[in-house]
């Protein structure tokens, strides 16, 4: 899949990462409050990016170790709760590593919240301390929708709004 530039947005995904990197980093200066921040995010890289089906994010549940519930997020209903022994959000906090994934049905341990789902990117989210403190988890319904453009643009705004 192709990149698709709205629009008001530039034709180039890198230059469109860069351009709502800078907005949403305006938008949230001076926001200490983490959900805040989280939905603040999910909403305007949907907004950005018209292939982006589901992009939420999956938080580490204090209460149970290695697991994740789901946080703030555009699209359809996303799974409430993820081990981190299943799927591919529960792949990236395990490993605590990106997982680009451009064909999610031949992922071992797939987790289907939504069957229209095809390809999907998955990005850890670090605090200032380094602790996982969630994922990053963008849905496209397009094969190989996400590309190392994607992986580098997210993992630095992660850092960027969260670290």
């Amino acid at each position: 899949m192709s990149y698709i530039a709205r629009d008001d947005r530039p034709a180039d995904k890198a230059e469109c990462y860069a351009e709502v990197e800078a907005e949403i980093l305006a938008v949230l200066d001076g926001e200490p409050n983490v959900t805040a921040r989280m939905a603040t995010v999910a909403s305007m890289l949907a907004d950005a990016f018209p292939a982006f089906f589901w992009t939420g994010f999956y938080v580490v549940d204090p209460a149970k170790e290695n697991e994740l519930v789901v946080g703030p997020y555009q699209g359809t209903l996303g799974c409430l709760r993820i081990p981190f022994a299943r799927g591919v959000c529960g792949a990236a906090a395990r490993e605590q590593k990106t997982q680009l994934v451009e064909d999610v049905h031949a992922f071992a341990g797939h987790i289907a919240c939504d069957s229209r789902s095809e390809s999907e990117i998955v990005v850890p989210v670090f605090d200032a301390a380094k602790n996982l403190i969630a994922v990053l988890d963008v849905d496209a319904t397009e094969k190989a929708a996400f590309d190392a453009v994607d992986q580098t643009c997210l993992e630095r705004l992660m850092a960027k709004v969260f670290a």
